[in-house]
């Protein structure tokens, strides 16, 4: 039973936390997402936070009201949350919004003034806050990194995830997916900035005041659920975009020879803490902005070579010559991602080079940004092998002529008549033609004493090869091969499917089944499901699962390291199981493969991936080593 909330302004340390309570926690912010739409009319918002305990918190929040989630706006800002309960979620604890929830939020800053940003007008700011609050920020000084994706303009390179803090000066709506922010931060990029042509657009914001500022100004063009956000914001606020893409675009025109640019994107969905939240002018690193933007002499501003010169021209910036070039700018950017990954957890980890992992001991998780230099099997369907997850055994997927030698086998035994006919299944034989009279028996099973429809019966056979069971198995909902037993019927053999469901044959493990009566399929509550897990169990047998197996060598520029990534479903999205029989699925993996490994370009111009990888230690023979794993990872739903 969950006990009520702790004492007032008692706040529990991260490492005695308990699944089941509600508490008052107050820790450094480690990764956050912003409040984002969720589902329905509810807001989510995740936050990890860590304490002076080194224990990590992961926190996710809830509200019908935008308003009532935390004020968050950059890493290393000081949380409390008050009213928290704490469960258990994929065998770590967790943090979710409780009746009654409030947060407070500080600048972390060491030294800054205890400006509060509160959730609720009846969470009262108190000496034992303040206390807390100054503490973390004395903690984190030594133990917690700045975010490393805070950056300037002027120092934004391409294929780079960063946040920027920026000025909005213009904002135009581009089409119905995609919204134009022209910023600025008071510094310049490296290279020159891809402008959007805003001729033929209701352009928000002082054309002359943008063109005096030169190359200072970079359009950036946010996507899908962004949009909306973008909409409200009004000319001048300050902002701070999370996780903003930076690319290289090369420009051909007839006017001009190619040249590169550098783009900026905030691409739709809120992975990595995507979004734009508008910065008070009390935050101190509005305060640093300011003075940045106040103290920039426009004088020694050089026009660059391909920046129009007039208000006139101004108003196309880019040398795209039609308003047509923009529509198709969202599907294009779409298709254009470079980063081909996303990850389902850990988003607290932070990224690290490929060099720095192979010099770690094990066991460690990291997270890598790399590229798929090469993979293996490079025949895909090869990869699909079977797992058993007790004793973590791997072998093939038998072929056909394997399993049908082992029907035509068990064929050679005719049906035993007083295995037929039974309270579980009503049987009928027939004799085959041509083939030496051989006997095949059906047995179909019953469902509280009635034979259900084809759809839903479950049938057991004798005899049959696997040209007539692929056939049955197309019209009943299942297929069992059985043979005659001394006493009942069994299963025909741990090498064979002990379940076959459409085109899908169910194996068991050989080591770790121990096989029982056919009769046990009676225990069985819900007959009309036959759920391959049910049907494993009461029959003793330790199901293998379909896998893909593969390995995995990335590149980042640092480092070499090969990783494996064994996986039933998750990472490519595609079931292995129906992989091997479903050429659709076969051409989806093709194309999956193709986007993240390109074949016949340089590897410069392959996509980036994300990946969760760990690092566990291996004993072959008198030696040992470390080898890695891919988790948490799955392809970007935009190439599947």
């Amino acid at each position: 039973m969950s006990s009520g909330p702790v004492a007032p302004y008692t706040y529990t340390p991260l490492n005695l936390l308990k699944n089941g309570t509600v508490v008052n926690v107050c820790g450094v912010v480690k990764f956050f997402k912003p409040p984002y739409l969720s589902k329905g009319t509810d807001y989510c918002s995740v936050v990890t936070i860590v304490d002076q305990t080194n224990v990590k918190l992961t926190c996710t929040l809830f509200s019908r009201n935008y308003e009532d989630l935390p004020v968050i706006y950059k890493v290393g800002d000081i949380v409390c949350f008050r009213g928290l309960k704490i469960q258990v979620y994929k065998n770590e604890l967790q943090g979710i919004s409780h009746y009654g929830f409030a947060s407070l939020t500080f600048d972390g800053a060491l030294g800054s003034p205890a400006v509060r940003h509160t959730s609720s007008k009846s969470f009262n700011f108190t000496v034992l806050d303040h206390h807390m609050v100054e503490a973390l920020r004395a903690w984190a000084c030594t133990h917690v990194s700045a975010s490393s994706t805070l950056l300037q303009l002027s120092d934004a390179q391409p294929m780079q995830y960063c946040d920027l803090t920026c000025q909005l000066l213009g904002k135009a709506q581009v089409d119905g997916a995609s919204f134009l922010l022209k910023v600025w931060d008071g510094t310049m990029t490296k290279f020159p900035s891809w402008r959007v042509c805003i001729q033929d657009l209701a352009f928000e914001g002082d054309l002359g005041h943008i063109l005096r500022l030169q190359n200072l100004v970079v359009d950036i063009v946010v996507y899908d659920n962004h949009v909306q956000t973008a909409k409200s914001l009004k000319i001048g606020s300050f902002l701070r975009i999370y996780s903003l893409h930076t690319k290289l675009q090369p420009i051909n025109s007839e006017s001009m020879t190619s040249l590169v640019r550098l783009e900026f994107h905030l691409h739709g969905g809120t992975s990595y803490g995507r979004g734009i939240t508008v910065l008070p002018e009390s935050n101190s690193d509005v305060d640093q902005l300011k003075r940045a933007l106040e103290s920039v002499d426009l004088t020694t501003i050089q026009p660059s070579n391909d920046t129009c010169q007039s208000e006139n021209e101004d108003h196309c910036l880019t040398p795209s010559s039609s308003k047509s070039d923009l529509v198709s700018l969202y599907e294009v950017e779409r298709c254009q991602q470079l980063c081909a990954t996303t990850l389902t957890d850990h988003h607290y980890l932070e990224k690290t080079p490929l060099c720095a992992i192979l010099k770690e001991k094990a066991p460690q998780q990291y997270r890598i940004l790399a590229k798929l230099r090469s993979y293996e099997p490079k025949r895909l369907f090869q990869s699909v092998k079977l797992l058993c997850p007790k004793c973590h055994s791997l072998q093939e997927v038998p072929y056909e002529e394997n399993v049908d030698k082992i029907l035509q086998d068990a064929a050679t035994k005719a049906p035993d008549s007083k295995l037929q006919d039974t309270s579980l299944y009503e049987s009928e034989v027939w004799t085959t033609e041509g083939q030496g009279g051989r006997q095949v028996a059906v047995h179909f099973v019953k469902s509280d004493g009635v034979l259900p429809l084809s759809n839903e019966c479950l049938i057991l056979i004798e005899g049959g090869r696997l040209c007539e069971i692929s056939k049955l198995s197309s019209i009943f909902h299942s297929v069992i091969p059985v043979k005659s037993g001394p006493e009942d019927l069994e299963l025909l053999d741990i090498a064979a499917p002990f379940l076959i469901r459409g085109k899908v044959c169910h194996y068991g493990c050989k080591q770790c089944s121990n096989l029982k009566p056919i009769q046990n399929l009676s225990t069985i509550p819900n007959k009309r499901l036959w759920i391959p897990s049910s049907v494993a169990a009461v029959l003793g047998i330790v199901p293998l699962q379909y896998v893909f197996v593969m390995t995995f060598t990335f590149d980042d520029g640092t480092g070499v390291l090969d990783a494996y990534l064994k996986d039933s479903e998750k990472f490519f999205q595609i079931p292995a199981s129906e992989v091997l029989t479903d050429d659709d699925l076969q051409r989806n993996l093709e194309k999956i493969m193709n986007v993240i490994c390109p074949p016949g370009i340089k590897i410069d111009a392959y996509p980036w991936l994300e990946c969760l990888i760990k690092s566990y230690n291996v004993t072959v023979g008198t030696e040992q080593r470390i080898c890695y794993q891919i988790f948490d990872t799955m392809v970007a739903e935009d190439i599947i």
